[in-house]
């Protein structure tokens, strides 16, 4: 627990942003129950403690073997409509204005629902949280690597016809042994489409793939982005390039891709000039969204409030949001920074 009250104070309520939730990875033990009681769908485990309990990963593969047994829940359009509304309602209380989502098309059309059933629903929440919280969205449809590329280009195809509901196109799953080299043409082809691209990469994976993701996939944004620095001249080009890493502490700790967060390499990320942003990944799997990344590393890596602020300013200027949208948000952070005065 953060022993300054003020600084809790000061995450909870400061505007931020995040970058990279999976919606799916938002399914709450308690809804994903929910869903299977009312689609007659029977799940292995007996409860939700049962279920809480089977959150102990040793690596990114098992906590996928459960993440998407949890996705098989998910049938109609109104179960991702509840979904999505159900984080947007926990993001406003954690007072986060803006959301960049990604969502696993491939996971769903595997089972034979349609992608039209996945994304009316999630944009139907976005556009309900945006009337009744004033969230602001995008929304990130994302290319499972441990699939081919023919699968990832259908899937490319079937979206073309929500260009207006997408953003960009981004790359998740198993990271070892699929380099972002194995979609090159599906990205160029997102590219050619006229979305922007980002790509989960360093997590599990070598710097190498945060190199491949920049240079072939043409990134905007490195999703992850631990062991990049393994890599010093791979740290300079994005200090200097202001190549946004979407960085989520307890996620790591969870998959154990560190051991502590005390040794959590965010801090020194920080110190070497990389656009770093805190987020929460798979909340429902990791215990914690947005605001318990934020105490848990602000805890674990003595973070004061001026660098709680520059993560904050840096979750708005990553952002896929236009510039005068940026400016505002940035503007409201600020004036929050220079109001807050803790009793």
């Amino acid at each position: 627990m953060i022993s300054d009250k003020s600084l809790s104070e000061y995450i909870k309520g400061i505007p931020k942003a995040e970058l990279h939730v999976h919606i799916e990875g938002t399914l709450e033990p308690e809804l994903m129950f929910e869903f299977a009681e009312r689609n007659g769908i029977k799940i292995k485990y007996k409860s939700v403690q049962e279920l809480r309990e089977a959150y102990n990963f040793n690596n990114l593969q098992e906590f996928l073997d459960i993440y998407y047994a949890g996705a098989s829940v998910l049938l109609t359009e109104q179960d991702f409509f509840d979904m999505t509304c159900s984080y947007l309602q926990k993001a406003h209380s954690q007072n986060v204005i803006h959301a960049e989502i990604f969502f696993d098309p491939q996971s769903h059309t595997s089972r034979g629902i349609s992608f039209d059933t996945v994304i009316k629903g999630i944009h139907r929440a976005l556009e309900d949280g945006k009337t009744k919280f004033g969230i602001s969205s995008k929304l990130i449809p994302c290319f499972l690597r441990h699939l081919d590329s023919d699968s990832a280009m259908e899937t490319l195809k079937t979206a073309g016809q929500y260009k207006d509901w997408i953003t960009a196109f981004g790359l998740d799953s198993s990271e070892k042994g699929n380099p972002p080299l194995k979609f090159q043409k599906v990205f160029d082809a997102v590219r050619e489409a006229g979305f922007l691209t980002v790509a989960h990469a360093g997590e599990e994976g070598p710097a190498e793939y945060v190199w491949e993701a920049i240079d072939v996939l043409k990134v905007s944004r490195i999703d992850h982005g631990n062991r990049s620095l393994d890599d010093a001249s791979l740290v300079e080009y994005l200090s200097r390039e202001k190549i946004p890493l979407t960085v989520c502490p307890l996620s790591n700790l969870k998959l154990k891709v560190v051991k502590d967060l005390k040794k959590h390499p965010l801090k020194e990320m920080m110190k070497r000039g990389v656009m770093v942003t805190i987020n929460s990944d798979d909340p429902a799997y990791f215990g914690g969204y947005v605001g318990e990344n934020y105490m848990a590393l602000a805890d674990s890596l003595d973070l004061n409030r001026e660098e709680i602020y520059q993560l904050v300013q840096n979750s708005f200027t990553a952002s896929f949001l236009n510039d005068d949208e940026k400016k505002i948000m940035v503007t409201k952070a600020a004036e929050f920074n220079f109001d807050f005065n803790p009793v």
